[in-house]
């Protein structure tokens, strides 16, 4: 039977060399790296291991069998992000796979970061190379988790998988739950495979969901709020002005009136973004 690049395998430790233990399926042979065998493991015993192209071309194995392997999907973490190649990621074996950038987003400004996760299985390559594959919205439907109704209008841990104009889809972690968020439903769009919070606003009768990124309308500041926490932030975050500061003082500074300013002001506090004190309003930040 031929070992490939790729797979797990049980096999035999035959012998010892100088720098690496000869593993073998009594047919062909592969090394293994001398410190990877386990205290107490001895010849002719069966291990399990994972196999990958080496450096000089040939096939290795390991004990380190990763979360992800050849039609297993996971979440990799993305160590390295290159222009030219792609993205870097760990699979939990000791050895590193790239993600081609064919497969990046369009938008270099939605690529992942280091420390984002990618849903994704693993390829081989002509030369035995190993490569990520992104999960495709078939694979996702197929293995994605029905979402309960309770989930509605609460806040889940997600991870963007696909990205396109019209909105971005999404699968929960740990749950599994896949969501969609509508272009209108955000202010902007999260990288691929970045954690992001994301508001359920519908649980469909396929138990997917619809989600925002949008706050609540409760939370939402008013626009003379934003005015005001504008304003602050222009001026080094403090402003002599409170809500005992007079009609006219607020009408000329800001164009609006006294009842309104309160609000506002009343706003900025319930949210903890400002302090008051002294005839002065700062930013609690």
């Amino acid at each position: 039977m031929a070992l490939h690049p790729g797979e797990t395998a049980k096999l035999t430790i035959k012998e010892r060399g100088t720098s690496q233990w000869i593993l073998t399926d009594g047919e062909a042979e592969v090394p293994m790296n001398i410190s990877e065998i386990e205290e107490g493991q001895e010849y002719g015993e069966e291990i399990e291991v994972f196999l990958y192209r080496n450096r000089q071309g040939g096939v290795s194995a390991t004990p380190m069998i990763p979360h992800i392997t050849q039609g297993v999907y996971g979440w990799a973490k993305v160590l390295k992000v290159s222009p030219r190649e792609g993205a870097i990621v760990d699979i939990g074996t000791t050895r590193e796979v790239y993600v081609d950038r064919e497969d990046m987003p369009k938008i270099a400004e939605l690529w992942p970061k280091q420390g984002d996760h990618l849903f994704m299985t693993i390829r081989t390559g002509r030369d035995g190379e190993l490569f990520g594959r992104l999960a495709t919205e078939d694979l996702v439907e197929e293995i994605s988790v029905p979402a309960p109704d309770e989930v509605f209008n609460k806040d889940l841990k997600a991870r963007p998988y696909r990205l396109l104009p019209v909105g971005t889809f999404l699968l929960t972690v740990p749950e599994m739950y896949r969501v969609f968020v509508h272009e209108t439903e955000r202010t902007e769009e999260p990288r691929l495979g970045e954690e992001v919070s994301v508001r359920i606003i519908d649980v469909k009768e396929d138990k997917t969901l619809n989600g925002s990124f949008l706050p609540r309308k409760q939370e939402r500041l008013s626009d003379d709020a934003e005015t005001l926490l504008a304003y602050l932030k222009e001026v080094g975050g403090r402003m002599p002005f409170t809500d005992k500061s007079s009609p006219d003082e607020i009408y000329e500074m800001f164009g609006m009136s006294k009842a309104s300013f309160k609000r506002a002001l009343g706003r900025l506090y319930k949210n903890r973004q400002i302090i008051q004190e002294d005839g002065w309003t700062s930013l609690t930040e």
